[in-house]
């Protein structure tokens, strides 16, 4: 049996739907052709002459009208395994009593008592996020919209060998024979869960999308009526870079039809490395919050029979990620924001570095916990002064359990401009840092 054939069969076996089938062969046979996904420089130009949110201006029954015909989509199936973690990075405690849901059922609920809209939430969690999400959103009975569910799954895949291609087989954990198919799942999920169906027939057009980690992106009345107005099928923010950012999509103008392209870094050729990380020639980096008509999304997916055709992703890792030594396997991977390219008309609009707060590292975490943010009644999450640079040593700090077991409490980070630690440090109470702080000893301490 060859090995698209036996990943079929395997998908077929554990009920994978017929769709998602579909757009994994898609992805399989390109990959089995040598696709790589690479986009050279030479072959796109850097993106230029977009609007900015800042400069919007929109009428208060617009703004209305906009937010009850918008849902608002959470990608959850994030694991938080770079930080050590084996469930929904989610479930991580922001700030006293708060976790990232907490806020983000906060900032939904606040939009609908406002503006007195339904505003749909809806999370794509994965195989691997789905329990514990529910149990903790049970304390919001409110929370789901009538006729709506509150989640739909992100479908499954089996790795496969880099070698040949096959479905890599793991009996010590079968599981780990399965993995999510990427973020650019969310388009076929959201057409065979029924929920793109569900949704158009109750009357939404709209749909606001960002990953539950960043927490920076708040459902905005201001955006939704900005996005309905422009009739573009489809919107991506993005935030001028800094040095921090030169890793990470960014959106790039193709020479030879002129759409907008995603380009993730790793689908940046090598010798390309150093244009893409060019902070002067691409200005703006992708913040993963985007929007899209469900009309066209559907009429799209319905015209290619279900395959949007979004680009490969090649993803290289191990069996078992804690295992560098198990048997190297390929995931087929896609982006979701690649999907500008797709729809014409496709645009790109700028927002303040706001709306982009990601934790992906105890870094992120301690200044998110840290007295540099503050979070309003309306359960928005700001800066009260710039947010210094936290760089704490891995070995000691790497992983959600070393950070606890060290930062017995957050250390105030106002007057600090930077933080760097290396060593194994331990932070009390009432600890205050101000300007270039450095904490350097050995792995006992100093």
């Amino acid at each position: 049996m060859d090995g698209l054939t036996a990943a079929q069969r395997r998908m077929i076996d554990a009920g994978v739907p017929q769709q998602a089938i579909d757009v994994f062969s898609h992805f399989y046979r390109q990959l089995e052709a040598g696709a790589t996904g690479m986009i050279a420089e030479a072959d796109v130009e850097p993106l230029t002459g977009i609007d900015h949110a800042a400069h919007l201006d929109t009428d208060p029954e617009e703004l209305r009208r906009a937010a009850d015909q918008t849902v608002v989509i959470k990608l959850n199936g994030g694991l938080g395994t770079s930080m050590g973690m084996d469930r929904a990075k989610s479930l991580l405690p922001v700030a006293p009593g708060l976790s990232f849901l907490d806020v983000i059922a906060g900032q939904v609920k606040h939009v609908r008592r406002t503006h007195g809209v339904r505003l749909p939430l809806i999370f794509m969690n994965s195989f691997r996020t789905q329990e514990d999400t529910l149990k903790a959103l049970a304390v919001y009975p409110s929370l789901r919209t009538p006729g709506l569910p509150l989640y739909f799954l992100q479908n499954s895949e089996p790795k496969l060998r880099a070698d040949d291609l096959t479905p890599v087989d793991w009996p010590d954990e079968p599981q780990l024979e399965w993995c999510p198919p990427g973020h650019g799942d969310l388009y076929t999920a959201l057409q065979t869960s029924g929920i793109l169906d569900l949704l158009l027939d109750q009357g939404f057009r709209y749909a606001t999308v960002s990953n539950s980690d960043n927490l920076g992106a708040a459902p905005d009345p201001g955006m939704m009526a900005w996005f309905a107005a422009s009739g573009a099928p489809y919107a991506a923010e993005v935030c001028r870079r800094t040095p921090a950012d030169v890793k990470g999509g960014h959106l790039v103008v193709r020479r030879d039809d002129g759409r907008l392209v995603l380009r993730e870094t790793a689908q940046t050729p090598a010798e390309d490395a150093a244009a893409a990380a060019d902070l002067t020639r691409h200005r703006f980096f992708h913040t993963n919050n985007l929007w899209f008509d469900l009309r066209v999304l559907k009429d799209t997916l319905d015209a290619r029979h279900g395959v949007l055709g979004l680009p490969l992703i090649r993803n290289v890792k191990t069996v078992d990620p804690t295992r560098p030594d198990s048997p190297e396997v390929i995931q087929i991977e896609s982006a979701m924001g690649a999907a500008v390219e797709i729809f014409d008309g496709a645009t790109a609009i700028e927002v303040d570095r706001t709306r982009f707060l990601p934790v992906k590292t105890t870094n992120d975490l301690m200044l998110l916990r840290s007295d540099v943010y503050e979070i309003g009644e309306d359960f928005q999450v700001s800066a009260v002064v710039d947010p210094p640079l936290v760089d704490l040593d891995k070995r000691f700090f790497g992983t959600i359990a070393d950070f606890d077991d060290r930062v017995h409490h957050v250390p105030s980070l106002r007057a600090a401009t930077s933080l760097t630690v290396r060593g194994d440090w331990t932070f009390g109470e009432e600890v205050a840092l101000s300007g270039d702080v450095v904490l350097e000893g050995d792995a006992l301490g100093a």
